[in-house]
């Protein structure tokens, strides 16, 4: 699979340039702090709370894709999880190294495009996508599947929360993605989608987010689909 995936990277290029510039989307997106975006706030996603609770998933090497403001990285760390978190917008890398300086905490931050990064192999006990996925193009699922059984140990977690197929996410056939150029605010997924793409894992958990008013410590919203996997 790593070698197909090589093998035609031109071609997964060339589908990423019909498509918005997601660097530049992304920093115009976390310029403005004060924005009424439901996960700027400070608490981490209570499925990730929870799972914690629950000893589903205990401190190890964690990896989280698509970090934003850093909120749930700072979350693990503060539990004594090693964490790597990385993300392509520097405007919101700036604003979770802020937050972590005051949590006074450590996070390993990076910068980049998940599909590019050389990242450790078979090194991580917990990969952690928090929003990441939904605006991963239908052409990138194969470079994000192969990213996750490189990079997690043999008995390591995958969790994830990504929008519903009803709520928030687009719900569209993949070939209208390329037709329009345009994924619009997100790609929405069922249950039924979300067991297929991941059907190499075994499920642990999968359920609808819970609804949390703010100001509180976590967050949640119910258009979002949380799910707990392991390799």
């Amino acid at each position: 699979m790593t070698d197909l995936i090589t093998k035609n990277e031109h071609i997964y290029d060339m589908l990423d340039s019909l498509l918005r510039d997601e660097g530049t989307f992304w920093n115009s997106f976390y310029e403005d702090r004060n924005k009424k975006i439901p996960f700027f706030v400070e608490a981490p996603d209570e499925n990730l709370v929870n799972y914690v609770e629950r000893g589903w998933i205990q401190p190890g090497r964690v990896l989280e894709l698509g970090c934003g403001p850093g909120r749930n990285a700072i979350f693990l760390a503060q539990l004594g999880f090693e964490v790597d978190a990385v993300d392509l917008s520097s405007e919101g890398l700036d604003w979770a190294r802020e937050r972590t300086s005051e949590k006074g905490v450590d996070v390993n931050f990076i910068q980049g495009n998940i599909f590019k990064l050389d990242l450790p192999l078979h090194d991580y006990d917990l990969i952690y996508d928090s929003g990441c996925f939904h605006h991963v193009p239908p052409h990138r699922r194969v470079s994000y599947l192969n990213l996750l059984n490189n990079c997690l140990k043999d008995g390591g977690h995958f969790a994830i929360t990504c929008f519903d197929a009803v709520g928030m996410g687009l719900d569209i056939p993949d070939k209208d993605v390329y037709r329009d150029r345009s994924m619009q605010g997100g790609l929405g997924y069922t249950f039924e989608r979300m067991r297929e793409v991941f059907s190499e894992f075994t499920e642990i958990e999968l359920r609808k987010m819970k609804e949390i008013t703010q100001p509180a410590d976590t967050f949640g919203v119910p258009f979002l689909n949380a799910g707990l996997f392991k390799r």
